[in-house]
């Protein structure tokens, strides 16, 4: 079940994150930046298991232009569904708001595609979105893709 994020669900979501992160494989996030973007979250839950299995956020960039970010899901989970619901309540959120394009800075490019997500070059997004890449320790070799979906024409 995927479901907006609650405030108990705070340190399941950084320990998904922190998991990912320490791997690389995404930026580090703070309780307290969880805590204040809480809102942009959304949570995936097994009851079954007991508790949060994996997050994402929308991050709003611009007045046409969101981020989808901080996509984690646990390692026993992946291949399962998650992620895609996880994404998919993102885009509907972002159509909810009326936003014209979502995109997603990532590595795995190909899971993106998927859901109907274009590559881009990174050059073409502004200039705002890269403000998280100076906390990146691998910004100098950055192997990130940009993709990108269209909500509207």
């Amino acid at each position: 079940m995927v479901r907006h994020a609650i405030m108990t669900d705070v340190p399941d979501i950084h320990r998904l994150i922190t998991y990912h992160a320490e791997y690389n494989r995404m930026l580090f996030r703070s309780h307290a930046d969880l805590y204040e973007h809480l809102r942009d979250f959304f949570v995936c839950v097994d009851d079954r298991a007991g508790g949060v299995v994996g997050c994402t956020a929308l991050e709003l960039v611009w007045r046409d232009l969101a981020e989808v970010k901080s996509l984690a899901v646990e390692d026993a989970r992946r291949g399962q569904g998650c992620g895609t619901k996880l994404v998919g309540a993102a885009l509907d959120e972002a159509g909810r708001l009326g936003l014209a394009r979502v995109f997603a800075l990532t590595r795995e490019q190909r899971f993106f595609e998927k859901l109907g997500f274009r590559p881009v070059p990174r050059d073409t997004l502004p200039h705002k979105v890269w403000t998280d890449c100076i906390h990146c320790p691998l910004r100098a070799n950055c192997d990130e893709i940009a993709v990108v979906m269209d909500l509207q024409p």
